[in-house]
Order: structure tokens, then C-alpha cells, then sequence
């Protein structure tokens, strides 16, 4: 049965007595994250400024909304996912020529297998300003397979152990596009997708602007710390080689724990609005050659601090 119980007490409460309407059902699928919504329409959403808000408190609260059965055309995708701030375009990927911020993601049968996003990874932090968030619709998927996966990052800095928190309280790390979307490109073309998106520098750990939550911000784009190696940590090369790399290696593999995790089965019209802030992603490519066609419209992000 459909509830309103909210998951653990550490989470902040961000949305407001009495401020949900009582057609909104809210189901908890974790105690960590993640909720599935009825009785809302995300066209409705995108013209109504009150039902909005709503939906964005509880993305705050649960970090990553799912809805079934959104029939919606991509003007009303990309204005709802427009109430949430301007939309980005894909280096790589592009967008819908009739409309700007919309990207593609389509798998199909002449499609080569690809395992750029069988990671966990949170979208866009080669930028400069990582996404806020993105929203996602299921236009087509196999009758089985084709799974995506969130994590709870600021659940897992909370867990983290108190000595590796006071560690890596001062580090900040490059993330690259180069080392990830750029790898299977001719030496050429990589160089220019880099000089067009230089390598960006993040905290290791964020603040979420809006929650004050703090969060683990390492993920598959992040290649190496930028600050590690000082008398504090480097006592010899050792410490820095491979001293820096297992403890990267370690901060980045608590997305892979499954207390921090919420599994989504898409069916056509099923939508997920996540904060890209505080989650990372897995797109499971189980289902190949089965066709997967989703429709995703990423928000424009600020600096992380």
C-alpha cells in the first residue's frame, strides 16, 4: 500500500506539514533512497508552479523521484525539467533538434555494444558545474533487463569512518572527460574534447547547497587527488604511489554498497528525476541487443563547494 512515511530520522525533513496535496501518493522504496509517486502528472507539473514545488521538496527528501505512466509529449518533459533551471547540452551525445536539452539515448539493434555508462557515475563532473539533476523517460525498453541503479552519496560519506572523513576533509580531485568519454577517440579528437572541456577540480566532499547535507563527491570521472601529497601524508613515495590511488580507489567503490542503493525496472512512460548532486548512477547493460530508447533532459548545475 501506497504511504507517507519517510525514511530514516537522519534525513532531513524538507518538505513541510500539511504542504503535500493528498492526491500525491508517496511510497518509500529503500530506507536510504528513492520514491515512487502516483497520482501526479509531470504535464500538469510543468504548468502548475505549486505542484512543482512539491515534487522538488521531496526530491530534496528522497533524492530520486520514479513515476509509472507519464504520457508526456517532450515539450512538456523539457518544460517540467526546464521549472528546475536551464537545461545542458551533450558534448557528446547532442540533443533533439526541436528540443534544446533533450538528449537521446537510444540502443537499438544497429547499435554496437557500449559500456560507457555500465558505471557508477555521477553525471557531468568533468564540468566545471556538474548537473543539478536530470529527468529521465522510458520511451522503450526490453521486457527484461535495462535496470538503472542510484546510490546515496551523502549516505555514504555519513558512514564513512571517522579518521577517513578527517582525510579527506581538505582534498579536492580533477575529473575528466578525457579519460572517460574521450578514451575510445582518435588521439586527435580526444585532445580537442579536452581543450574544449578542461579537466574540473571538485572538493572531495561536497555540501549540497540547498539541504547543507555533506556528500561523497568521487565517481568514475575522477582520475587523481590534486592536494595529497604533503608532509601531513607523504612520509615516502610510497604513501603518495600508490598510497593516494587505493585510498581514490576505496572512497570510490562505497557507491557499490547496497545499503545505499535503489534498483528501477522501466517500463514505457516511466520516468526518474534525480538530484545529481547528492546520488551516483548505474545503467545496467544486460539486455543488448534489445532495443532501450530513453529520453533525458540534464539541469544546469553551479560550482561544487
Amino acid at each position: 500500500m501506497p504511504q507517507t512515511t519517510h525514511p530514516k530520522e537522519e534525513t532531513p525533513a524538507l518538505v513541510r506539514p500539511g504542504v503535500l496535496r493528498t492526491s500525491i501518493n508517496v511510497e518509500p522504496l529503500t530506507c536510504t533512497i528513492g520514491a515512487e509517486l502516483s497520482g501526479v502528472n509531470l504535464g500538469d507539473a510543468a504548468r502548475d508552479a505549486d505542484l512543482f514545488a512539491e515534487i522538488k521538496q521531496m526530491l530534496l527528501r528522497y533524492k530520486v523521484l520514479f513515476l509509472r505512466d507519464q504520457d508526456i509529449t517532450r515539450a512538456e518533459h523539457v518544460a517540467f525539467a526546464s521549472r528546475f533551471g536551464p537545461l545542458e547540452d551533450h558534448p557528446v551525445l547532442g540533443s533533439d533538434p526541436d528540443h534544446p536539452g533533450l538528449v537521446r539515448i537510444y540502443k537499438d539493434l544497429d547499435s554496437k555494444p557500449e559500456h560507457y555508462e555500465n558505471a557508477l557515475h555521477c553525471d557531468g563532473t568533468w564540468r566545471e558545474c556538474p548537473p543539478m539533476g536530470a529527468v529521465l523517460r522510458c520511451v522503450e525498453t526490453p521486457d527484461v533487463g535495462g535496470d538503472t541503479i542510484w546510490i546515496n552519496m551523502a549516505e555514504a560519506y555519513r558512514r564513512l569512518p571517522e579518521h577517513i572523513k578527517t582525510q579527506i576533509a581538505p582534498l579536492r580531485a580533477r575529473h575528466s572527460i578525457e579519460a572517460s568519454f574521450g578514451a575510445v577517440m582518435p588521439m586527435e579528437q580526444r585532445h580537442r574534447l579536452k581543450a574544449r572541456y578542461p579537466d574540473a577540480e571538485h572538493p572531495v566532499v561536497r555540501t549540497h547547497p540547498e539541504t547543507g547535507e555533506q556528500i561523497l563527491f568521487v565517481n568514475s570521472f575522477t582520475t587523481h587527488f590534486v592536494n595529497y601529497h604533503t608532509p601531513q601524508n607523504v612520509r615516502f613515495g610510497q604513501d603518495h604511489a600508490p598510497g593516494a590511488a587505493n585510498l581514490l580507489t576505496y572512497l570510490i567503490s562505497q557507491a557499490a554498497v547496497p545499503e545505499y542503493q535503489v534498483r528501477w525496472r522501466w517500463r514505457k512512460n516511466s520516468v526518474a528525476i534525480w538530484d545529481n548532486r547528492s546520488t551516483q548512477h548505474y545503467a545496467v547493460q544486460d539486455y543488448w541487443p534489445a532495443v532501450r530508447k530513453m529520453e533525458r533532459a540534464g539541469i544546469l548545475g553551479d560550482k561544487a563547494f
